[in-house]
């Protein structure tokens, strides 16, 4: 078994979601979950096929995202995850749909942090061992930092 570390290539520090499923339709039922979330949203999903043709399969309704996850799914080539990047919405906004698509088995993250990925390869494939999502930690927050955090969530409207 031989370790790797694959970073996601995300230039725009967009939001993505990645995870685990388990079945072709992963695509289409996150499409559908997505746009019934989020009407608005922009995205695009690709899906690594793990048996059969072994193809990326994708979907979504922005091109430049497609491509997008298409380039990160074929560079993470690790049976059955999923990649989605999205504009016009937040993880919060759909991830509770997402984890809620039947065939979705695992969320690894949510974030628009840089990412990279822990695979494993051997000789039957590759696997998701976790993800590195974001900078180490510095401190703790003090009051002012609390206060921000605060006014943060007000502005984005998730705090009244």
């Amino acid at each position: 078994m031989e370790l790797k570390i694959i970073k996601i290539d995300n230039p725009e520090n967009l939001n993505l979601i990645l995870g685990h499923s388990h079945f072709i339709k992963t695509v289409e039922d996150i499409h559908e979950a997505l746009v019934n979330s989020v009407p608005q949203i922009k995205f695009g999903i690709a899906f690594c096929e793990a048996s059969e043709k072994r193809l990326v399969r994708w979907s979504g309704n922005d091109n430049e995202l497609i491509e997008l996850a298409q380039q990160n799914a074929l560079q993470l080539s690790a049976g059955h995850s999923f990649i989605l990047f999205m504009k016009e919405a937040f993880p919060i906004n759909v991830l509770q749909a997402v984890k809620n698509v039947p065939e979705v088995c695992r969320i690894f993250c949510a974030t628009a942090n840089p990412v990279e990925v822990i695979i494993a390869e051997s000789d039957l494939g590759r696997g998701i061992l976790g993800v590195i999502d974001g900078l180490k930690t510095v401190g703790i927050e003090n009051e002012q930092d609390i206060e921000d955090r605060k006014k943060l969530l007000r502005q984005f409207g998730y705090k009244l």
